[in-house]
């Protein structure tokens, strides 16, 4: 009588640290994957592979969720292409932050949430006009912020809206910063979504901003060295502290301009790590200094916040932010969604910060990208020489 064989997976992710946070799980183990789901996880299991990674040396992540980009190419000047700055380096699902209005909202939803095959969400602009060129404010017509647009596109489109996005810069708002967060806050209290605001450059101090926010808003940026962040000196100011205790979330969002290492340096040191890291990625940083979400994140590892809570932040915790945990994005598990992040430590290189300064630090590439079962070919780091 012959023997059955072994049930085969289609691949298998061999020997790699498996660092799930939303489980708890890291260690070393294989990640077995048989169509669009992970079947198992567990050690000895590269015997049943049809095909075989090897990740030794490697950390094993869920596929990365990010939570802050600007990605409407084609009609904003500051998109991003979707896949090629995101999913071939690693990211499976993305938050666009108020690249769209409501008036532009059908061309985002055509253009980039069905023209791409990761999963796409968005905070939608309080303006109608979004952020198409960052030249030229949005809301310096405080008109532009018209209520009703903007309730019924959150309303019609439940699955891509999760959430309202203002910028308070004074380049973008003018005097009228108190008035407009006041009637964006109204607007996502009615819609029952959150708001994400940006800081830096506000006429007022941080403090008078965050007395609006309420539990589950977002404060993008909190790492910037523009004038009135979150430090006081060394230490993070208590209004900072006592808006995070009752629930606001703070976003590291690192973009062209809002990310100072010295700044972050001593956030961190002091205690204070972003809930939600992101690298606010768009067409005017996707090269440079920004690059991609596993830089932004090696940048923060090399400032002294922990790779396991860096991970945390760049999965499980925006996935629960924008709704995508009950997709199962965020995690990985036996019977979830195939969708992993093979991120490898490579020699060190030059960093740059929003404001030209550097580090020297070991960099991260996501040298295996596996999307809903299948192995995504990704691109090279589009930075420059290794120090």
């Amino acid at each position: 009588m012959s023997v059955p064989s072994q049930p085969s997976f289609d691949l298998v992710l061999a020997g790699g640290t498996v660092l799930d946070p939303a489980s708890g799980l890291n260690e070393r183990c294989d990640v077995a994957i048989s169509g669009a789901q992970v079947a198992a996880i567990g050690p000895d299991l590269a015997a049943r592979g049809s095909e075989v990674i090897d990740c030794a040396g490697s950390t094993v992540v869920p596929g990365l969720v990010e939570g802050h980009s600007h990605i409407f190419q084609y009609v904003s000047k500051v998109g991003a292409p979707a896949e090629e700055a995101h999913l071939r380096r690693g990211v499976v699902a993305v938050a666009d932050a108020g690249t769209a209005g409501a008036s532009t909202f059908p061309a985002f939803r055509k253009l980039v949430v069905e023209g791409n095959d990761l999963r796409i969400v968005n905070f939608l602009n309080v303006s109608v006009l979004g952020l198409i060129d960052f030249r030229f404010g949005e809301l310096m017509n405080p008109d532009t912020l018209v209520v009703d647009d903007a309730l019924a596109t959150a309303a019609q489109n439940p699955d891509v809206v999760r959430g309202f996005k203002i910028r308070l810069s004074e380049d973008v708002v003018g005097p009228n910063w108190e008035a407009l967060l006041k009637k964006s806050i109204a607007l996502a209290e009615q819609a029952k979504l959150p708001l994400m605001v940006h800081i830096g450059e506000t006429e007022e101090p941080l403090p008078a901003v965050l007395d609006y926010l309420r539990a589950g808003d977002i404060v993008a940026h909190c790492y910037t060295g523009k004038p009135h962040g979150i430090l006081d000196g060394d230490r993070v100011l208590p209004e900072v502290n006592a808006a995070r205790e009752r629930g606001v979330l703070f976003d590291s969002a690192h973009g062209k301009s809002n990310l100072s290492f010295e700044v972050a340096r001593r956030a961190i040191a002091d205690g204070f790590l972003p809930d939600v890291l992101s690298s606010d990625t768009s067409a005017r940083n996707w090269r440079g200094p920004v690059f991609d979400l596993v830089t932004s994140i090696a940048k923060l590892v090399a400032l002294g916040a922990p790779l396991t809570e860096c991970i945390r932040r760049a999965t499980v915790a925006p996935a629960a932010l924008l709704g995508l945990d009950g997709e199962g994005y965020g995690r990985l598990e036996a019977g979830g969604r195939a969708d992993v992040t093979v991120l490898t430590e490579t020699s060190e290189v030059e960093l740059p910060d929003a404001a030209g300064n550097t580090i020297v630090a070991p960099r991260l590439e996501p040298t295996t990208v596996v999307h809903n079962g299948a192995v995504v070919e990704t691109v090279p780091w589009r930075g420059g020489a290794t120090a």
